[in-house]
């Protein structure tokens, strides 16, 4: 009876080892990655849909140190992107924040008070344990919300949380053994009164601030064990503010992200290649050059018809060619800067460049090279000329579109 026992227990250690995981994160000096998140929100003010809107967050990360007890120093770039649903097909390259911290082993921040991002932080942070399915655990967190153009507050608002665990298993998705972690947390925090230090004057008579926080986050994780990070996770999210002065905003609606290594373009070699596929496809009054966000393929003298952003059939022959080079790069956001010469008002040019950078993403994304989420646009109207604007030629040149692939 005893050896029943005692082969019982052995088995069931064994059973347990074999589906037993122990998660943390890992970080390799020097590696990089880009995260994309997409929010779909509606925002209600006072009870009243105010709009809805789609919120893309792109993120390009970079491990600058790995510090001995394994926590990862990161060098972040953050950029939002906010479109009314339906409105555009493309999205335009939004503000962008610049963050530094400090992430642990078990996924812990340590993140100064200068910076607003990342929102939600300590999600998800792991027990020093193995764990099997079904296993739950709970771990403090907060967001930090960047208040500074709704309520003149400087300095990240933050709101604690208990954040609940539970280690549902293993699944595969995209043909990859991933593990699903799900994390609910629910909001309650009663705001103290704000140091009026740490607030910008305001321009009214009164200043309204939050006074209450509310709300929840239900996500499910997808989690690459062997890899030691995040592949992607879902969410359902409600947040609502109510202010000393009564009002009352909500903000709900769904978000998900992909984690992505970012491919290496800005390099000798791969600059050559593409400066070479573009003399090999006969591609005129092109040139290629490289800085911190990745390559560029600027279009110089590129042709509209007359005052518009409607593309000639000629240069649709020839951003046909370019797409030929930019499937390449499956893994690389695209940037879409447009340029023009310096003729008309700077608003009127400033118009006509970013309307120009939108034809041209959206022809891309007609030739499936990217969808809209991986291709962005912004104009410079004349304020960026790479030749004189007294001349003809001069002005030729500088009426352009550069396409980036983006490294970061």
């Amino acid at each position: 009876m005893k050896k029943i026992l005692l082969l019982s227990l052995i088995l069931s250690q064994l059973i347990f080892n074999l589906t037993a995981e122990k998660f943390e994160f890992k970080y390799t000096k020097g590696e990089s990655y880009r995260i994309l998140s997409t929010v779909d929100e509606d925002v209600f003010v006072n009870g009243i849909l105010n709009h809805q809107a789609e919120i893309i967050n792109r993120i390009s990360v970079e491990v600058t140190d790995v510090t001995p007890d394994g926590s990862g120093i990161h060098k972040a770039n953050f950029m939002t992107s906010e479109n009314s649903v339906g409105q555009n097909k493309v999205s335009t390259w939004g503000q962008e924040y610049n963050s530094i911290f400090t992430r642990s082993k078990n996924g812990t921040y340590d993140i100064a008070d200068e910076y607003f991002m990342p929102v939600v932080r300590n999600v998800p942070v792991f027990p020093d344990k193995d764990l099997k399915p079904g296993d739950t655990w709970q771990a403090e967190g907060h967001e930090a919300h960047d208040l500074r153009q709704t309520f003149n507050i400087t300095t990240p608002y933050k709101v604690p949380f208990t954040a609940y665990y539970t280690y549902q298993g293993e699944t595969e998705k995209d043909g990859q053994k991933l593990h699903v972690i799900k994390a609910i947390y629910n909001l309650y925090f009663a705001s103290p009164k704000p140091d009026m230090n740490s607030i910008s004057p305001a321009k009214d008579e009164y200043f309204d601030y939050p006074i209450s926080t509310m709300g929840y986050s239900d996500q499910t994780i997808y989690w690459d064990n062997q890899r030691g990070t995040i592949q992607s996770y879902t969410e359902n999210f409600r947040i609502q503010l109510e202010t000393v002065y009564g009002n009352i905003f909500v903000f709900q609606g769904t978000a998900g992200a992909e984690i992505t290594e970012l491919k290496q373009v800005n390099n000798v070699a791969t600059i050559e290649k593409v400066q070479k596929e573009i003399e090999d496809l006969g591609i005129k009054n092109t040139a290629v050059s490289a800085d911190e966000k990745g390559i560029t393929i600027s279009i110089e003298n590129i042709q509209f018809k007359p005052d518009s952003a409607i593309l000639q059939e000629s240069e649709k022959e020839k951003l046909i060619k370019i797409a030929k080079i930019l499937s390449a790069f499956p893994e690389n956001d695209l940037l879409i800067s447009g340029h023009t010469a310096l003729a008309g008002n700077a608003q009127s040019r400033q118009k006509l460049s970013e309307e120009r950078a939108s034809a041209v993403a959206e022809f891309l994304i007609d030739l499936g090279i990217k969808d809209s989420h991986h291709i962005f646009t912004q104009g410079f109207g004349a304020t960026k000329p790479i030749a004189p604007n007294t001349n003809t030629e001069g002005m030729a040149r500088n009426r352009r579109v550069e396409i980036t692939i983006m490294e970061k």
